[in-house]
């Protein structure tokens, strides 16, 4: 049972739940993932098996994802898990304005990551200092976004917008979601979020939790080999 299971992550599970969850199902002891999602996020989430998880570090770091931005709302965590802490209405912005605002956010930029993160400053994860009060500096990161594509509009005084980002490793939607707002001088936090391509695994291919368990009981599945990351590239 070497290679990788590519999972379509379920909403209100943590990354290491996931994996947690799969070490069970399958009685092993080395299992790990690629590319963390926050427990609201959904969708691809490479999981290592055995011998794989070796492979890990060295997995292709291009993403993508669809997401929904929700304007005219800012929150703690810049998505709508956090404390609304700013509400402005949006009704004014149009299409038009949206499309040019996001100009700004595609190749190299400056992005400075959400206070609620993983990342470490001084031995300590971000969301634990946010947790605790502590007073938060964070540098902004130079980071990667190919492309964001608009896929529907919904105005109104919280107008949503759905797009589509490729990006490369370390970016956060959620930055851009609260970047935008702020550029458009409303707010904007991420309402929604699923990833539909990792480390070299797409979401068509992605298997849920029922599905995995379904193969499992019928002694039917088959992990991806070890070298099935590379072998997709470009899919």
């Amino acid at each position: 049972m070497t290679g990788f299971l590519n999972l379509n992550k379920p909403a209100g599970l943590t990354s290491h739940d996931c994996v947690a969850r799969v070490r069970r199902l399958l009685r092993l002891k080395r299992v790990g993932h690629a590319g963390t999602l926050d427990p609201a996020a959904t969708g691809v989430l490479p999981i290592a098996l055995s011998k794989a998880t070796r492979l890990l570090q060295f997995l292709p770091q291009d993403k993508a994802y669809h997401g929904t931005i929700r304007l005219g709302v800012t929150t703690t965590t810049d998505d709508t898990q956090g404390e609304v802490i700013y509400s402005q209405g949006a009704d004014y912005v149009t299409l038009d304005t949206v499309r040019s605002a996001l100009k700004q956010f595609e190749g190299k930029i400056q992005q400075v990551p959400p206070n609620y993160s993983a990342i470490q400053v001084q031995g300590k994860r971000l969301y634990n200092m946010a947790r605790s009060g502590e007073k938060i500096q964070v540098q902004a990161r130079s980071v990667e976004v190919y492309n964001i594509d608009v896929l529907a509009w919904r105005p109104g005084e919280f107008a949503e917008l759905d797009v589509a980002i490729a990006c490369g490793p370390g970016t956060y939607i959620r930055a851009i979601a609260r970047d935008l707002g702020a550029a458009l001088q409303v707010g904007g936090t991420l309402a929604a979020l699923d990833r539909t391509y990792s480390s070299g695994f797409s979401l068509a291919d992605s298997l849920t939790f029922d599905e995995f368990e379904s193969q499992l009981q019928r002694q039917i599945f088959t992990p991806y080999p070890p070298m099935s990351p590379w072998h997709n590239l470009g899919r």
